[in-house]
């Protein structure tokens, strides 16, 4: 799905690329073995599959890095990269620390990546883009103390793909949210403690990451966008907006759209953002994803969160609408080179979605598509992208608590217009089995209110 070609005489430089998966998969294999721009070293584990995901028993992030700087140095690698949230970023960032290779300050990965310390930070140099948040002072499966103001927004210090952050109205809710079973919590300690060992080592004024925080909710006007770049010598660049499309009544995703709809002086305005916040806390090489609200009413900005990597889903979004290959883009800085020299090639559409297939509790999990539905569907559609998230049982039980709902298929599209885009996945879609994602999804949930019970007393 990459047209980015390598073109130069010189050896392809030698890369060693962390927690490489779905999308960064078929970068890694299309930009090393098919396009030949780099040799790449692959480690990691995927956290979403078993056997392997079992390498979470014990990891430990430092003797990982020093592990890789050592294969590093004995095979003479030019770069390092990862877009990995949950550790290969921070992996990444150390490996390259102990090689004198391009790449991010640790502390800013870090400074980044703990929720509430980058709420500190936002609080000091963008404060008309910050929203009211506090820590909450209980750790995991302790009782919610008294005086939260209800409602609020609720989720880890440390978490990546939305997991555990939930809109609540009450105390009784929250505690119901927050009661784990053993085994929950032996994997929520997992995934936080190898990044909490080098926060508390690297930043430790940002505090203990085994904590929960919550925030202002914010009003069911708003709408969700991801402003994507990257910071090169400390100097920043835009490489575009998407346009987040949720299911109705709820906090979940239900497709993703490039080109955007917002106005370009609210990209400006978000850009800036960014930059005063990459540039405090001292990220000057990597690539970024801004995620923030807009409320068309009263134009107000809000932050939800600044990831210092390349949000790999959004790639091929890029690729097929502005014809730029944000993974090469972000191979040739991980080589010190500039990502703007990256050869653009010709669009493929001039609208592309990544449609998200979810089901919530209470409904049926559609059936994954057997071998002769794929092999119908990529006949039918051979410009799709499919990925399938199978869960059952208690892992399946686990995705409803933990995030609300169960993401079980992505899809990504492209067409001549949104009225062309939108037939060709409503299609598609019937083709799989499933329900096309532009259908209004009745729950129940809400997410409402604004900021009504936070008094600004409460307000951190």
């Amino acid at each position: 799905m990459y047209a980015h070609e390598h073109t130069t005489t010189v050896s392809p430089p030698r890369v060693g690329w962390f927690f490489a998966y779905d999308w960064d998969r078929q970068a890694l294999d299309y930009l090393g073995a098919g396009a030949r721009c780099a040799t790449f070293d692959h480690a990691g584990f995927d956290l979403f599959s078993f056997p392997s995901n079992a390498a979470l028993i014990g990891f430990d992030l430092e003797r990982f890095a020093a592990r890789e700087a050592e294969r590093g140095r004995r095979l003479r690698w030019r770069g390092v990269l990862s877009h990995h949230e949950q550790f290969g970023t921070l992996a990444a960032a150390l490996v390259a620390e102990r090689l004198g290779l391009p790449g991010a300050v640790p502390e800013s990965i870090l400074a980044a990546q703990h929720k509430l310390h980058a709420r500190r930070v936002l609080r000091e140099v963008a404060p008309e883009a910050n929203l009211g948040f506090a820590e909450l002072n209980a750790r995991y499966g302790d009782p919610v103390p008294e005086g939260v103001p209800y409602p609020a927004y609720v989720k880890p210090v440390k978490a990546a793909f939305s997991v555990l952050a939930r809109y609540v109205t009450s105390r009784e809710e929250l505690e119901q949210h927050l009661r784990f079973g053993p085994f929950e919590n032996w994997i929520i300690r997992g995934l936080v403690r190898p990044f909490d060992r080098v926060c508390r080592a690297r930043l430790p004024e940002a505090g203990s990451s085994h904590r929960i925080m919550i925030e202002e909710p914010v009003s069911p006007r708003v709408a969700q966008y991801n402003l994507d770049g990257w910071v090169r010598d400390g100097r920043i660049h835009a490489l575009g907006v998407v346009d987040a499309v949720m299911v109705p009544g709820t906090q979940a995703f239900m497709r993703w759209e490039v080109p955007s709809r917002l106005d370009p002086s609210v990209q400006g305005r978000a850009l800036d953002v960014a930059r005063r916040f990459l540039e405090a806390i001292g990220y000057r090489h990597g690539f970024f994803n801004l995620e923030f609200f807009h409320d068309p009413v009263d134009d107000r900005l809000m932050v939800i969160e600044c990831n210092p990597r390349l949000a790999s889903q959004f790639a091929d979004l890029y690729r097929r609408v502005l014809g730029v290959d944000p993974h090469a883009m972000a191979l040739a800085l991980a080589v010190d080179e500039d990502p703007a020299t990256v050869p653009h090639v010709a669009p493929t559409a001039d609208c592309a979605a990544s449609l998200v297939y979810r089901t919530f509790p209470g409904e049926p999990v559609p059936v994954m598509p057997d071998a002769m539905r794929r092999e119908a569907f990529t006949q039918a559609y051979p410009d799709a992208l499919l990925f399938t998230f199978p869960k059952q049982g208690a892992a399946l039980a686990r995705d409803f608590k933990w995030t609300g709902s169960h993401r079980y298929g992505i899809v990504h599209l492209g067409g001549r217009d949104r009225d062309d885009l939108r037939a060709r996945a409503e299609h598609a879609s019937a083709s799989l089995g499933w329900p096309a994602p532009y259908r209004d999804h009745a729950t129940g949930a809400t997410f409402d209110t604004g900021p009504a019970g936070w008094p600004e007393s409460d307000l951190a």
